[in-house]
């Protein structure tokens, strides 16, 4: 979102060769879709997808888990399929998000 939203503090990401799971581009779409219609959502997809990957129902179920663990944290299953992408691909998990600012494998940006 805060690459939509030309938060520039996110920008640096287009530099980098970075993976967005498929469960994250599609809230993406959702969102995209809801506050901006559809041409702007289907854009946003065409141009992410390139960088899109399929995520196995293992992480899934793993993000499950992982948000009961840390119920006091009010973690999304989108957001927690992502930590947990990243955790089990050794990628580096970028985040605005507070809930995530103390765990390890993440790089928290203060929106």
């Amino acid at each position: 979102m805060e690459i939509a939203q030309a938060n520039p503090k996110f920008t640096f990401l287009f530099k980098e060769e970075f993976v967005i799971p498929s469960t994250t581009l599609a809230e993406f779409y959702s969102v995209i879709l809801r506050n901006n219609g559809q041409d702007e959502a289907k854009m946003w997809v065409e141009k992410l997808s390139r960088c899109t990957s399929g995520v196995p129902l293992s992480i899934m179920v793993e993000a499950q888990r992982f948000r009961f663990i840390n119920k006091p944290r009010n973690i999304s299953f989108f957001d927690g399929v992502g930590y947990c992408y990243a955790q089990e691909n050794n990628l580096l998990f970028v985040t605005g998000d507070r809930e995530f600012k103390d765990l390890k494998g993440v790089k928290h940006i203060t929106k």
